[in-house]
Protein backbone atom coordinates (compact mmCIF):
# COMPACT_ATOMS: atom_id res chain seq x y z
CA UNK A 1 0.00 0.00 0.00
CA UNK A 2 1.20 3.11 -1.17
CA UNK A 3 1.96 5.98 1.64
CA UNK A 4 0.40 9.27 0.86
CA UNK A 5 2.97 12.52 1.35
CA UNK A 6 0.91 13.39 4.59
CA UNK A 7 2.37 10.23 6.50
CA UNK A 8 5.31 9.20 4.66
CA UNK A 9 7.16 5.47 4.81
CA UNK A 10 8.98 4.90 8.16
CA UNK A 11 12.24 5.09 8.24
CA UNK A 12 14.12 4.42 11.43
CA UNK A 13 15.57 6.92 12.88
CA UNK A 14 14.68 9.52 10.17
CA UNK A 15 12.26 12.78 10.47
CA UNK A 16 8.72 12.34 9.46
CA UNK A 17 8.88 15.15 7.62
CA UNK A 18 12.03 17.04 4.91
CA UNK A 19 14.38 18.72 7.22
CA UNK A 20 15.34 20.76 4.01
CA UNK A 21 12.70 23.20 4.43
CA UNK A 22 11.23 25.05 7.53
CA UNK A 23 7.90 23.71 7.36
CA UNK A 24 9.28 20.74 7.45
CA UNK A 25 11.24 21.17 10.28
CA UNK A 26 8.52 23.13 12.12
CA UNK A 27 5.63 20.24 11.64
CA UNK A 28 9.03 17.73 13.04
CA UNK A 29 9.45 20.42 16.26
CA UNK A 30 6.17 20.79 17.20
CA UNK A 31 6.11 16.73 17.48
CA UNK A 32 8.93 16.60 19.74
CA UNK A 33 7.59 19.58 21.80
CA UNK A 34 4.47 18.10 22.25
CA UNK A 35 3.24 18.54 25.93
CA UNK A 36 1.95 15.35 25.92
CA UNK A 37 5.36 13.39 25.95
CA UNK A 38 5.88 14.98 29.65
CA UNK A 39 2.71 12.02 30.70
CA UNK A 40 4.43 9.41 28.83
CA UNK A 41 4.62 6.21 31.07
CA UNK A 42 7.94 4.40 32.12
CA UNK A 43 5.98 1.58 30.83
CA UNK A 44 4.76 3.25 27.37
CA UNK A 45 8.55 4.57 26.63
CA UNK A 46 9.71 0.79 26.97
CA UNK A 47 7.10 -0.17 24.63
CA UNK A 48 7.63 1.97 22.39
CA UNK A 49 11.53 1.43 22.14
CA UNK A 50 11.06 -1.79 22.36
CA UNK A 51 9.05 -1.45 19.05
CA UNK A 52 11.64 0.02 17.09
CA UNK A 53 14.16 -2.49 17.97
CA UNK A 54 11.76 -4.95 16.67
CA UNK A 55 11.48 -3.09 13.62
CA UNK A 56 15.45 -2.89 13.47
CA UNK A 57 15.76 -6.33 13.89
CA UNK A 58 13.50 -7.63 11.28
CA UNK A 59 10.87 -9.19 14.19
CA UNK A 60 8.01 -6.34 14.27
CA UNK A 61 4.73 -8.03 13.40
CA UNK A 62 3.34 -6.82 10.12
CA UNK A 63 0.05 -5.55 11.86
CA UNK A 64 2.29 -2.60 13.87
CA UNK A 65 1.46 0.73 12.41
CA UNK A 66 1.94 3.07 15.17
CA UNK A 67 5.99 3.22 14.61
CA UNK A 68 6.14 7.22 13.95
CA UNK A 69 4.51 7.76 17.29
CA UNK A 70 6.77 5.43 18.95
CA UNK A 71 10.00 7.51 17.18
CA UNK A 72 8.09 10.92 18.51
CA UNK A 73 7.71 9.30 22.19
CA UNK A 74 11.55 8.43 22.19
CA UNK A 75 13.31 11.49 20.64
CA UNK A 76 10.77 13.44 22.49
CA UNK A 77 12.10 11.40 25.53
CA UNK A 78 15.53 10.02 24.87
CA UNK A 79 19.20 12.02 24.42
CA UNK A 80 20.19 11.27 21.15
CA UNK A 81 23.82 11.20 21.97
CA UNK A 82 23.42 9.16 25.44
CA UNK A 83 20.88 6.95 24.89
CA UNK A 84 19.39 8.38 28.54
CA UNK A 85 16.00 10.36 29.72
CA UNK A 86 16.08 14.19 29.71
CA UNK A 87 15.33 15.27 32.82
CA UNK A 88 11.56 16.11 32.56
CA UNK A 89 11.88 20.36 33.21
CA UNK A 90 14.73 20.39 31.20
CA UNK A 91 13.39 18.37 27.68
CA UNK A 92 12.58 20.36 24.76
CA UNK A 93 8.52 20.48 25.62
CA UNK A 94 8.97 22.56 28.50
CA UNK A 95 6.98 25.39 27.91
CA UNK A 96 4.55 23.93 31.05
CA UNK A 97 7.98 24.46 33.37
CA UNK A 98 9.11 27.89 31.49
CA UNK A 99 5.97 29.57 31.12
CA UNK A 100 5.67 30.63 34.73
CA UNK A 101 9.50 31.93 34.78
CA UNK A 102 8.31 33.84 31.55
CA UNK A 103 5.44 35.90 33.50
CA UNK A 104 7.81 35.85 36.50
CA UNK A 105 10.43 38.04 34.34
CA UNK A 106 7.61 40.36 32.64
CA UNK A 107 5.71 40.91 35.59
CA UNK A 108 5.76 45.19 35.85
CA UNK A 109 6.77 47.34 39.06
CA UNK A 110 9.95 45.03 39.41
CA UNK A 111 12.00 45.31 42.49
CA UNK A 112 15.78 44.63 41.90
CA UNK A 113 15.72 41.49 44.37
CA UNK A 114 13.28 40.15 42.20
CA UNK A 115 14.81 41.30 39.46
CA UNK A 116 17.32 38.88 40.90
CA UNK A 117 15.85 36.10 41.50
CA UNK A 118 14.11 36.01 38.33
CA UNK A 119 17.16 36.55 36.42
CA UNK A 120 19.58 34.41 38.72
CA UNK A 121 17.46 31.48 40.31
CA UNK A 122 15.07 30.84 37.89
CA UNK A 123 15.99 31.62 34.09
CA UNK A 124 19.63 31.46 33.59
CA UNK A 125 19.64 28.02 35.71
CA UNK A 126 16.95 26.76 33.45
CA UNK A 127 18.20 27.72 30.52
CA UNK A 128 21.63 26.62 31.67
CA UNK A 129 19.96 23.18 32.53
CA UNK A 130 18.16 23.00 29.14
CA UNK A 131 21.18 24.23 26.70
CA UNK A 132 23.31 21.31 29.04
CA UNK A 133 20.27 18.46 28.61
CA UNK A 134 19.92 18.54 24.92
CA UNK A 135 23.59 19.56 24.30
CA UNK A 136 25.70 17.29 21.50
CA UNK A 137 26.62 14.56 23.97
CA UNK A 138 29.06 12.76 21.91
CA UNK A 139 32.27 14.00 24.32
CA UNK A 140 31.47 13.68 27.87
CA UNK A 141 31.91 17.25 29.86
CA UNK A 142 33.18 17.81 33.10
CA UNK A 143 31.20 18.93 35.65
CA UNK A 144 33.32 22.37 35.88
CA UNK A 145 32.23 23.20 31.83
CA UNK A 146 28.61 22.85 33.82
CA UNK A 147 29.24 25.37 36.92
CA UNK A 148 31.34 27.79 34.50
CA UNK A 149 29.00 28.34 31.92
CA UNK A 150 26.09 29.01 34.81
CA UNK A 151 27.95 31.62 37.03
CA UNK A 152 28.79 33.41 33.90
CA UNK A 153 25.41 33.58 32.14
CA UNK A 154 23.70 34.26 35.56
CA UNK A 155 26.32 37.38 36.07
CA UNK A 156 25.60 38.88 32.88
CA UNK A 157 21.63 38.49 32.64
CA UNK A 158 21.33 40.06 36.32
CA UNK A 159 24.23 42.65 35.61
CA UNK A 160 22.14 43.79 32.24
CA UNK A 161 18.80 44.03 33.82
CA UNK A 162 19.80 45.22 37.48
CA UNK A 163 21.67 47.95 35.60
CA UNK A 164 18.51 48.68 33.41
CA UNK A 165 16.10 49.13 36.16
CA UNK A 166 18.02 51.70 37.96
CA UNK A 167 18.69 53.76 35.08
CA UNK A 168 14.47 53.67 35.05
CA UNK A 169 14.12 54.62 38.62
CA UNK A 170 16.27 57.09 37.95
CA UNK A 171 14.58 58.80 35.04
CA UNK A 172 12.65 61.46 36.70
CA UNK A 173 11.79 62.90 33.52
CA UNK A 174 9.62 59.72 32.14
CA UNK A 175 5.50 59.72 32.45
CA UNK A 176 4.61 56.92 34.52
CA UNK A 177 2.66 55.31 31.85
CA UNK A 178 6.19 55.47 29.45
CA UNK A 179 8.21 54.13 32.47
CA UNK A 180 5.49 51.19 33.02
CA UNK A 181 6.13 50.20 28.81
CA UNK A 182 9.96 50.73 29.23
CA UNK A 183 10.41 48.75 32.81
CA UNK A 184 8.51 45.80 31.04
CA UNK A 185 11.71 45.42 28.22
CA UNK A 186 14.06 45.43 30.77
CA UNK A 187 14.30 41.78 30.52
CA UNK A 188 14.95 41.56 27.07
CA UNK A 189 18.32 43.06 26.66
CA UNK A 190 19.55 40.54 29.27
CA UNK A 191 18.83 37.60 26.43
CA UNK A 192 22.70 38.27 25.52
CA UNK A 193 23.40 35.88 28.38
CA UNK A 194 21.40 33.91 26.54
CA UNK A 195 24.35 33.68 23.97
CA UNK A 196 26.72 33.22 27.04
CA UNK A 197 24.93 30.91 28.14
CA UNK A 198 25.21 28.17 25.36
CA UNK A 199 28.59 29.24 24.74
CA UNK A 200 29.84 28.28 28.39
CA UNK A 201 27.56 25.37 28.48
CA UNK A 202 29.16 23.62 25.66
CA UNK A 203 32.71 25.05 25.68
CA UNK A 204 33.84 21.69 25.97
CA UNK A 205 32.61 20.70 22.52
CA UNK A 206 34.86 23.69 21.28
CA UNK A 207 37.85 22.18 22.69
CA UNK A 208 37.03 18.49 22.34
CA UNK A 209 35.06 18.23 18.83
CA UNK A 210 32.06 16.85 18.03
CA UNK A 211 31.52 13.62 16.13
CA UNK A 212 30.47 13.67 12.03
CA UNK A 213 28.87 11.05 10.59
CA UNK A 214 28.69 9.50 7.12
CA UNK A 215 25.84 8.66 5.02
CA UNK A 216 25.76 5.58 6.79
CA UNK A 217 25.74 6.87 10.15
CA UNK A 218 29.06 5.76 11.02
CA UNK A 219 31.32 7.91 12.90
CA UNK A 220 34.07 9.57 10.55
CA UNK A 221 35.61 11.72 13.27
CA UNK A 222 35.47 14.42 15.84
CA UNK A 223 35.37 17.88 14.63
CA UNK A 224 36.01 21.35 16.06
CA UNK A 225 34.43 23.29 13.16
CA UNK A 226 31.65 21.44 13.31
CA UNK A 227 31.45 21.70 16.83
CA UNK A 228 31.63 25.55 16.03
CA UNK A 229 28.85 25.78 13.71
CA UNK A 230 26.50 23.64 16.00
CA UNK A 231 26.95 26.04 18.66
CA UNK A 232 26.61 29.14 16.64
CA UNK A 233 23.56 27.59 15.54
CA UNK A 234 21.98 26.82 18.77
CA UNK A 235 22.88 30.43 20.26
CA UNK A 236 20.78 32.14 17.24
CA UNK A 237 18.08 30.28 17.68
CA UNK A 238 18.80 31.31 21.49
CA UNK A 239 18.52 35.28 20.57
CA UNK A 240 14.98 34.57 18.18
CA UNK A 241 13.45 32.67 20.95
CA UNK A 242 13.09 35.60 23.42
CA UNK A 243 11.88 38.08 20.79
CA UNK A 244 8.13 37.36 20.65
CA UNK A 245 8.22 36.55 24.37
CA UNK A 246 9.77 39.68 25.56
CA UNK A 247 8.07 42.35 22.78
CA UNK A 248 4.52 40.79 22.36
CA UNK A 249 3.10 40.59 25.75
CA UNK A 250 4.33 43.57 26.81
CA UNK A 251 3.11 45.47 24.50
CA UNK A 252 -0.34 43.62 24.49
CA UNK A 253 -0.25 44.24 28.18
CA UNK A 254 0.05 47.85 28.25
CA UNK A 255 -2.49 48.27 25.81
CA UNK A 256 -4.58 45.88 28.12
CA UNK A 257 -3.76 47.63 31.01
CA UNK A 258 -4.64 51.66 29.63
CA UNK A 259 -7.53 50.63 27.89
CA UNK A 260 -9.54 47.88 29.99
CA UNK A 261 -7.93 46.09 32.89
CA UNK A 262 -8.24 49.54 35.13
CA UNK A 263 -10.82 48.75 36.95
CA UNK A 264 -10.59 45.26 37.43
CA UNK A 265 -7.41 44.78 38.26
CA UNK A 266 -7.65 40.79 39.28
CA UNK A 267 -7.85 39.53 35.87
CA UNK A 268 -4.55 41.30 35.06
CA UNK A 269 -2.13 38.31 36.46
CA UNK A 270 -4.33 35.38 34.66
CA UNK A 271 -4.65 37.52 30.85
CA UNK A 272 -0.96 38.23 31.32
CA UNK A 273 -0.21 34.15 32.26
CA UNK A 274 -2.18 33.39 28.94
CA UNK A 275 -0.52 35.94 27.00
CA UNK A 276 3.35 34.31 28.11
CA UNK A 277 1.76 30.79 27.49
CA UNK A 278 0.55 31.13 24.05
CA UNK A 279 3.47 33.28 22.81
CA UNK A 280 6.53 30.77 24.63
CA UNK A 281 4.31 27.73 22.89
CA UNK A 282 4.38 29.53 19.73
CA UNK A 283 8.06 30.75 19.50
CA UNK A 284 9.50 28.09 20.94
CA UNK A 285 8.88 25.61 17.72
CA UNK A 286 9.67 28.40 15.59
CA UNK A 287 13.22 28.99 17.20
CA UNK A 288 14.22 25.64 16.67
CA UNK A 289 13.02 25.09 13.57
CA UNK A 290 15.54 27.59 11.98
CA UNK A 291 18.04 24.73 11.56
CA UNK A 292 17.63 21.04 11.38
CA UNK A 293 19.44 18.80 14.49
CA UNK A 294 20.55 15.45 14.13
CA UNK A 295 20.43 16.04 10.17
CA UNK A 296 22.27 19.05 9.82
CA UNK A 297 24.74 18.74 7.17
CA UNK A 298 28.21 19.95 6.44
CA UNK A 299 30.56 20.13 3.37
CA UNK A 300 33.99 17.75 4.20
CA UNK A 301 36.06 20.39 2.69
CA UNK A 302 35.04 23.52 5.00
CA UNK A 303 36.48 20.37 8.12
CA UNK A 304 39.52 19.35 9.33
CA UNK A 305 42.04 17.42 7.11
CA UNK A 306 41.98 14.55 8.96
CA UNK A 307 38.36 14.16 8.45
CA UNK A 308 38.54 14.67 4.62
CA UNK A 309 40.93 11.59 4.90
CA UNK A 310 39.12 9.91 6.56
CA UNK A 311 35.75 9.49 4.22
CA UNK A 312 35.14 9.26 0.61
CA UNK A 313 31.97 11.57 1.24
CA UNK A 314 30.96 14.89 0.36
CA UNK A 315 28.95 15.91 2.81
CA UNK A 316 28.62 14.87 6.04
CA UNK A 317 25.90 15.01 8.93
CA UNK A 318 26.02 16.09 12.86
CA UNK A 319 23.88 16.77 15.70
CA UNK A 320 23.75 20.36 16.76
CA UNK A 321 21.86 20.03 19.84
CA UNK A 322 18.69 21.82 21.06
Amino acid sequence: MAESAACPAFQLGRPRYDQGSFLGRLRHFVDIIDPSTLFVSEKRLKESIKLLDDYKHGTLPPEVSDLWEAQKIKQAIIHPDTGEKIFMPFRMSYVPFGTPIVIGLLLPNQTVVSTIIWQQWLNQSHNACVNYANRNATKPTPTSKFIQGYVGAVTSAVSIAVGLNVLIEKANKLSPATRMIIQRFVPFPAVSANICNVGLMRHNELSEGIDVLDNNGNVVGSSKIAARHAIMETAFTRVVLPMPIFVLPPIIMSYLELRFLQSNRKLLLPIHSVVCLVTFGLSLPVAISLFPQMSQQIEVSRLEPEIAMATDCKVVTYNKGL
